[in-house]
């Protein structure tokens, strides 16, 4: 079981706080400390709110869900579960899984339903008492996937009565208690102000787990640097593409350092043959790419990158470093089918920024969600009658309709195409 080192935030009043305990505002707003934890190197992010009342709880949704599109680490939500509901829109808001508070009953009794409803895989139970999870054995090793404790001193006990692995909250600790606490065997993750506040660590740590013989969440080449071919300069070319729409977006060279650093850190660091220098992408831009696939060619002599891509990667501001058209014959292109929708998305987006006369898609942001709604339901209509018409051409039609008016609400109700297919995916 590989070992996870997760970064906590605490959600009160849209500040991030000290701790569970500690109300003192740390950092404002939430995002820019989220997005700062994920720079460093974290392995996941669990999202505590701990708002009171329903407005509060709701901007507090809307900053988890905010954080959950901005981060490229997994982020698991925490508090303010009274029922399936606040499950669902923790779900819904991007979390990979949610933490039920086994100290309240009322959680312990949620378990079945959520669990039976989003996977077992998404449920997690936190508690700071051996008694928690004793006196519901039965209903955690059926339907939870792992647990969250409190206290790090029970963690031998619980580890007694039950094979569910731990992330354990830890604040101050010794190095050596720390890595003696990674071995324990049903320990999965460590989380806490000790990772918080030794963030920047997370590198050495992860080192430092290595070399005790602890697996961790980390890159490993399965080639090795030496086996590849390098050019005359001992560095090789990297074609790095958008993993999503597969655009190329840069060419860069690399050296073994930034082979090793790649690897190291999940981004995607290169070597500068103008500045005879290492670099990592995003350095001083914030638009880094993190590293989704490395793979070489038949040769062995160039590298094949797939990555995330934040904000654009050409030093122009241009989405891509490839614009400068040579020559072109007229051709009949296959469209990426994601590069369709989001391609349509963003003039339906900009028709509600940027309104123009005539235009169709601005009559229904005009008339409001109720005639979009209507429209929507008459497309769903259309689809069904068309479906009972043996002409495959009729269905053709009215789906694009249903998806045109689709993607108007979806920009009416501020939801995107990448929220939309990760949720696809997810499922």
């Amino acid at each position: 079981m590989k070992k996870r080192f997760v970064g906590c935030i605490y959600l009160w009043q849209e500040h991030a706080v000290k701790n569970l305990n500690d109300l003192t505002v740390i950092e404002t707003p939430p995002l820019r400390l989220a997005k700062y934890y994920d720079e460093q190197g974290v392995d996941e992010l669990i999202l505590f709110d701990l708002s009171k009342g329903d407005t509060e709880h709701e901007a507090a949704l809307d900053l988890i869900k905010e954080i959950c599109a901005s981060v490229e680490c997994d982020c698991i939500g925490a508090g303010n579960i009274k029922r399936m509901e606040d499950v669902k829109k923790l779900i819904y808001a991007g979390c990979k899984k949610v933490i039920l508070n086994y100290e309240l009953q009322s959680n312990v009794e949620l378990t079945k339903e959520v669990s039976q409803k989003f996977g077992k895989d998404k449920m997690l139970a936190c508690f700071g008492k051996v008694e928690s999870i004793f006196d519901n054995l039965n209903t955690a090793n059926e339907y939870l996937s792992g647990l969250v404790l409190l206290n790090p001193h029970i963690i031998r006990e619980v580890g007694e009565i039950t094979k569910l692995p731990a992330y354990v909250f830890i604040n101050q600790i010794q190095l050596n208690k720390l890595i003696e606490i990674a071995q324990l065997e049903n320990v999965s993750g460590i989380t806490g102000n000790t990772i918080n506040d030794n963030v920047k660590e997370i590198g050495s740590l992860k080192d430092l787990c290595k070399q005790n013989g602890i697996e961790v969440e980390m890159l490993e080449p399965a080639i090795p640097w030496a086996d590849l071919k390098k050019n005359a300069d001992g560095l090789i070319p990297v074609v790095v593409q958008d993993y999503q729409t597969l655009e190329v977006l840069m060419v860069a060279y690399m050296n073994e350092q930034a082979y090793i650093d790649t690897h190291k850190t999940g981004k995607m660091h290169y070597y500068s043959r103008s500045r005879q220098s290492q670099w990592l992408k995003g350095e001083t831009s914030g638009h880094f790419q993190y590293v989704k696939s490395l793979t070489t060619d038949c040769d062995m002599d160039t590298i094949l990158a797939k990555v995330h891509q934040i904000g654009v990667a050409c030093h122009t501001g241009a989405r891509s470093c490839f614009f400068n058209e040579i020559s072109k014959k007229e051709y009949e292109a296959v469209e990426n089918p994601l590069q369709v929708f989001e391609d349509v998305f963003s003039v339906i987006k900009d028709r509600k920024i940027h309104p123009k006369e005539g235009s169709y898609t601005n009559y229904l942001f005009d008339k409001g969600i109720d005639k979009i709604l209507k429209k929507l339901g008459e497309e769903a209509t259309e689809i069904v009658i068309a479906a009972k018409n043996p002409n495959p051409n009729e269905i053709k039609y009215e789906i694009s309709d249903f998806l045109y008016h689709c993607m108007v609400l979806m920009a009416e109700k501020n939801v995107t195409w990448e929220e939309i297919t990760r949720e696809l995916a997810n499922r």
